[in-house]
């Protein structure tokens, strides 16, 4: 149920402007198959839109509570179930890895090679790490590990060949840890930045502290605490007609369906990087307990300590992505950025070019979604579409000038 925005400090004109806009240089255009925008402030929803088609195919409109597929957007999820187990006592940050994956203890960092037979242990030349990888190298993406998509190195194909992606897996989690431990790191843990698998390797890792499942560990100590029943790693039957289509450009330049995971049942090795689907009610949930200093309704799954070392900058030396990144993979803003425990979070607003506030922090999805928490505006959105890549258009930085420019009581 919304509120009327100016109730809350926000321009009932300049929001409705925002519907107008996706609307015209997206949906009608044909650019995007759908929108969904939730804008929350102060814990009161005070404008939702629900644009476009949830299949072009037959025409379904998309709903309410229509499902999609968050992609990257499941990693700060898999990030709080990490830290939860921290909060335990149960693993600390600066613990190695290899003393919960004993075969990456020798992990080297490549130097040459490989490019006859990735993943072949002879064709690599590699040197011994400056430092062991740590956990906390997982949590904020320094680990030295990387994507196969990305396309700019032999360790970058041998991660194609070995199929080194939760999504290509047929066997478990314990196959996919077992099948990094013969390709060496793009570089030395803690002294870059590059988005790779790593919370991957943290849902394998709850999965063993904890002795549950990872899907099980999500759902009995995430989603049903926090009342998002429809977030999960596939979409069952009952709910099939739900979930909405996803969409690339094809090479006449109009839509079509783009296949990334089927998420129409249970995975052999449940992605922590990108395997949830979900809902912008259940999301929202989400990014309210975030809000709130990891409580909601009554369910306290993290302390508000932990969430405040979470969405803090741990960058090596403090600084931001555009000088701690080797790739560029996507469309969201380097400069005065930093990034966190599973999030990334703004340092310096000015070296964005992008109105926002200092400390506010976010991520997004491969299918252009994307939310973000500012915990000095009281402000929480949730944005989801499904179309690839999400690096094709400024959606994300158009949205957030947008939603920034109707905050007109600002507490900043």
């Amino acid at each position: 149920m919304s509120v009327k925005p100016e109730s809350l400090g926000m321009c009932s004109s300049r929001l409705q402007r925002i519907d107008r806009f996706l609307a015209e240089r997206y949906i009608d255009s044909g650019r995007l198959p759908c929108a969904q925008l939730q804008i929350a402030r102060a814990g009161q929803l005070v404008h939702h839109t629900v644009l476009g088609k949830a299949s072009l195919q037959d025409g379904a409109p998309l709903r309410e509570d229509s499902i999609v597929r968050i992609y990257s957007m499941s990693k700060p999820i898999t990030s709080v179930a990490f830290m939860m187990l921290v909060e335990q006592g149960l693993v600390a940050l600066d613990e190695p890895v290899h003393r919960y994956i004993p075969s990456w203890r020798n992990l080297g960092v490549y130097v040459g090679g490989g490019g006859g037979l990735p993943g072949t242990p002879p064709g690599w030349l590699t040197r011994p790490t400056e430092a062991p990888m740590r956990i906390i190298d997982l949590l904020r993406h320094t680990s030295g590990l990387t994507y196969g998509f990305q396309n700019r190195t032999n360790v970058d194909a041998a991660y194609r060949a070995n199929k080194l992606d939760p999504f290509a897996r047929e066997d478990s989690l314990q196959g996919f840890v077992d099948a990094l431990a013969q390709v060496p790191l793009e570089f030395s843990p803690g002294t870059a930045w590059n988005y790779s698998v790593s919370s991957d390797v943290l849902g394998y890792l709850v999965q063993q502290i904890s002795g549950q499942p990872f899907e099980q560990y999500l759902r009995t100590r995430i989603f049903e605490p926090l009342g998002m029943a429809d977030t999960a790693f596939f979409v069952d039957a009952g709910k099939a007609a739900r979930l909405a289509q996803c969409y690339q450009n094809g090479p006449d330049g109009k839509l079509m369906v783009a296949q990334l995971g089927s998420f129409r049942e249970p995975p052999a090795a449940p992605s922590g990087g990108g395997g949830l689907v979900s809902t912008a009610a259940d999301y929202m949930r989400f990014c309210e307990f975030l809000r709130r200093g990891g409580e909601l309704d009554g369910q306290r799954l993290l302390g508000p300590k932990t969430l405040a070392l979470m969405r803090a900058n741990h960058l090596p030396g403090g600084r931001d992505l555009a000088e701690t990144s080797v790739s560029m993979f996507t469309e969201p803003i380097y400069h005065g950025v930093g990034f966190g425990l599973g999030f990334a979070m703004t340092i310096d607003v000015a070296s964005t070019q992008v109105s926002g506030t200092a400390g506010e922090y976010w991520w997004g999805g491969a299918a252009s979604t994307a939310f973000w928490v500012d915990p000095v505006e009281d402000l929480c959105v949730v944005f989801l579409t499904q179309f690839l890549p999400s690096a094709l258009y400024p959606i994300r930085r158009e949205l957030r000038m947008l939603i920034n420019a109707a905050v007109i009581d600002s507490k900043a």
